[in-house]
């Protein structure tokens, strides 16, 4: 089984996500476990709905965009753009949490909802979408965000709110410059999809300067571009881990001294995590992983995974596991194509998984080695480092430039 889930906002705009996340390798996945190691976990009966649905494109700006939960209460509802503008709203009397405002046209949103059960025990969504653009126009919606520090291994991404016909016309419109200077090319994934990034990762404190200059640029026909704007960020420190399936190790490298080498679960041979350099693309401190998303069924229902980082569009994470028996780690691979690493119900700090997340930004660079498993495509994520780099700028429109 091999599920097709797509990512973007960031899937739309960087790497995006399912609307309820789960661990999957090329085949089906779950949440790293030892199958019958463990009793399963206490899990939240509260239910939670969202308006629009995840991945959504071309939604109208009056919406609609609401949630609501069954079984439990709304605790928190964060609605934001891509520059982390937040969106007020209110829980009308009806119990839906409804935005008091319009949503802006062509602006890539992420809507983040956690609730509680009369237990007390809390689940977590995340709803990734966008809004329509104008009739006859086109936007590019990117990432890394305008401001933000990233990790060494990010490209910058961006997701075409229309599929671009003429991929020069825009590829020319469109640059990306490093100080200190770097070559950088791009490469086209899809009609929507543009990445750029350097022949290596990029240097720690590197400077970048994205230059969209999409205004009246025809990328199809009767579609023209709206932007003229720069976005800037910065590359922090670098960290880049190792991991070893063979060993059940990750090693934790800053500007390539050991931090530290933490005990990991992979994926068990039937599902096997994938191999190669990964990104990660996202963090959430609590999330949800639901079999139903990959074609499991019923077999599991975690709302409070903690400590969770996404490493491709189709559901790959590293995240904390509090359910497995710690011997686990360090011994097997277990799991159905995440990296599991030991936790406790409702995430710890001091654990190996809240250690390596407090540790991690967006941006930071995950290399995994093992004798079997598949390579992980370029396109599932963040990934486009696995790409040789002549083969890179093959993808370029303008002749690998």
């Amino acid at each position: 089984m091999r599920p097709r889930v797509g990512v973007w906002t960031r899937r739309l705009a960087v790497a995006g996500l399912c609307l309820l996340t789960a661990c999957t390798s090329e085949r089906t996945a779950a949440p790293s476990s030892d199958a019958a190691a463990s009793a399963s976990p206490a899990v939240s009966r509260a239910v939670i709905t969202s308006t629009p649905a995840d991945g959504a494109q071309e939604v109208p700006a009056e919406g609609p965009v609401k949630v609501t939960v069954a079984q439990g209460r709304l605790v928190s509802v964060r609605l934001a753009d891509q520059k982390g503008t937040e969106v007020p709203g209110k829980v009308g009397p009806d119990g839906v949490w409804v935005p008091d405002a319009r949503l802006a046209m062509s602006t890539a949103y992420t809507l983040d909802t956690v609730a509680e059960d009369q237990a007390g025990l809390k689940a977590a969504q995340h709803v990734a979408f966008a809004t329509l653009a104008p009739d006859h126009t086109f936007a590019a919606f990117f990432t890394p965000e305008d401001g933000s520090t990233v990790g060494v291994g990010m490209p910058v991404s961006l997701r075409f709110s229309r599929p671009i016909t003429d991929r020069a016309a825009v590829e020319k419109a469109i640059s990306v410059t490093a100080d200190p200077p770097v070559p950088v090319a791009a490469h086209w994934f899809s009609s929507r999809r543009l990445d750029l990034r350097p022949e290596k990762y990029w240097a720690a404190g590197t400077k970048v300067t994205l230059a969209l200059r999409l205004k009246d640029v025809q990328g199809a026909p009767g579609d023209y571009g709206t932007q003229s704007k720069d976005v800037h960020f910065t590359v922090g420190r670098s960290v880049v881990s190792t991991v070893d399936l063979e060993a059940h190790t990750m090693t934790v490298r800053q500007d390539s001294r050991v931090l530290r080498t933490l005990k990991v679960s992979g994926g068990s041979p039937e599902f096997s995590t994938y191999l190669g350099t990964m990104v990660i693309s996202e963090k959430f401190a609590v999330t949800r992983m639901n079999s139903q998303t990959v074609g499991l069924g019923d077999e599991y229902d975690i709302k409070d995974v903690p400590h969770a980082m996404r490493l491709t569009a189709s559901g790959t994470f590293v995240h904390g596991n509090y359910w497995a028996a710690r011997d686990v780690f360090g011994t097997a691979n277990t799991s159905h194509g995440c990296l599991g690493l030991a936790d406790v119900k409702g995430g710890s700090d001091s654990s190996p998984a809240g250690w390596f997340f407090e540790q991690s930004t967006v941006g930071d660079v995950i290399e995994v080695h093992g004798r079997s498993g598949d390579r992980v495509p370029p396109e599932n994520g963040l990934n486009g480092w696995n790409l040789t780099w002549d083969q890179w700028r093959k993808g370029s429109a303008l002749g690998g430039r």
